[in-house]
């Protein structure tokens, strides 16, 4: 007499369940070989939930001649963002995956959609491909928000100086405050708490991105904003600000820009003891002794034939130095944020371009695997070799 296997209890369906699933999953693997069924979910779902996060481009809006912004649909596991914050794209041009940091330039919206601005860099790789060159439908890499350039939750009393892209992950708080309706700016009850001024900088009137959205704000009363251009006004001397913004001394400063401007405001807010936060696009550069450079190995393998060894000035990042003898490294943000370039220093010195700063590795002395170093914001301080 034979007796039927349990599977009325949860542990006896839960395991027949299991055996199941495993079966199915053999079937599959063995109908799509020499592929695996996630590639075959790929082409019908790229986006589902548990895939590896991306999104989908919906739509490449021109700002300026040279700036754009890229609207995407990401993929289910999208966790969401704070106003501020940035993410990580990845996209491939000519066969190359890159990988660069971009703010956010909304709140959270209702469809669910996402949307970064970029400005073209003349000589980029990335930036120049992203405004000119995506097409709607393009599939993007894309990782989780990150980044704490975001507005204080109990508001006050706050200045924004922004310069030419820098205004990106201000927009994206001032549209999450104060958002546009076809009847025009609401003031939400979430903004009521927020008296806030901007001072946006751009080398002239048709650079300046965002100018509609920042003038539409300015006019209903939501911001008070400053505008000046270096084609009409010069460059910005920051002992000005006192005098564009009589109450200073009472705000909290939020800014974003090229390095030049944030040392500035960092020294000038410094010495009024003020408090001051800052988002950086990338690393001030070292301005003491930079060092010597040297020669610098990237070792893929443990061979000869594994390894691409370049020359490197004191001055250029070991990112910069790799990709331009064609080694394709990790990266990022590129401004030493996101910390998507790090690798093992297994050998030599490397000084920090931020602050001078030597990191050293000695055979025998310092751990096994390497110093953990970030390409992006270092450079050969002497010869040095790099593991992949």
């Amino acid at each position: 007499m034979s007796v039927a296997a349990d599977t009325g209890s949860p542990s006896g369906a839960s395991t027949v369940a299991s055996a199941v699933k495993a079966r199915l999953m053999q079937v599959a693997e063995a109908a799509v070989t020499p592929l695996m069924p996630a590639d075959v979910l790929d082409l019908f779902d790229p986006l589902r939930k548990g895939a590896e996060l991306r999104a989908r481009v919906v739509a490449v809006e021109p700002e300026t001649a040279d700036a754009a912004t890229i609207v995407l649909r990401p993929g289910r596991d999208w966790a969401g963002h704070r106003p501020g914050q940035f993410l990580r794209l990845g996209v491939d041009v000519d066969g190359v995956r890159h990988w660069r940091a971009y703010s956010l330039t909304h709140g959270p919206r209702r469809d669910g959609l996402i949307s970064v601005t970029v400005k073209a860099v003349p000589g980029g790789t990335v930036s120049p491909f992203l405004v000119h060159g995506l097409r709607p439908g393009t599939l993007v890499h894309l990782e989780q928000a990150a980044g704490e350039f975001v507005l204080p939750a109990d508001g006050g009393r706050l200045l924004f100086v922004t310069a030419g892209s820098g205004i990106t992950p201000v927009i994206g708080m001032l549209r999450n405050l104060f958002p546009a309706t076809d009847a025009g700016v609401v003031r939400p009850a979430r903004s009521a708490h927020h008296d806030i001024v901007v001072v946006h900088l751009a080398p002239s009137r048709p650079d300046t991105i965002f100018a509609r959205d920042l003038a539409a704000l300015d006019a209903a009363g939501a911001i008070r904003l400053v505008s000046r251009f270096d084609d009409e006004h010069g460059v910005l001397d920051v002992a000005d600000l006192a005098t564009l913004v009589p109450d200073l001394d009472q705000r909290a400063t939020f800014a974003c820009g090229p390095a030049g401007l944030l040392d500035a405001l960092a020294a000038h807010h410094e010495a009024r003891d003020l408090p001051l936060f800052t988002e950086r696009f990338r690393a001030a550069a070292f301005v003491g002794d930079a060092g010597e450079g040297g020669t610098v190995t990237f070792r893929v393998g443990a061979s000869a034939a594994d390894a691409t060894v370049v020359e490197a000035d004191g001055a250029t990042s070991l990112l910069d130095a790799g990709e331009a003898a064609g080694v394709l490294l990790p990266s990022g943000c590129r401004m030493g944020v996101c910390f998507g370039c790090v690798v093992p220093l297994r050998e030599g010195a490397v000084r920090d371009l931020r602050n001078g700063a030597l990191t050293v590795a000695t055979p025998g002395e310092t751990a096994a695997g390497g110093l953990p170093v970030q390409t992006c914001v270092s450079a050969a301080a002497g010869p040095c070799e790099i593991q992949l």
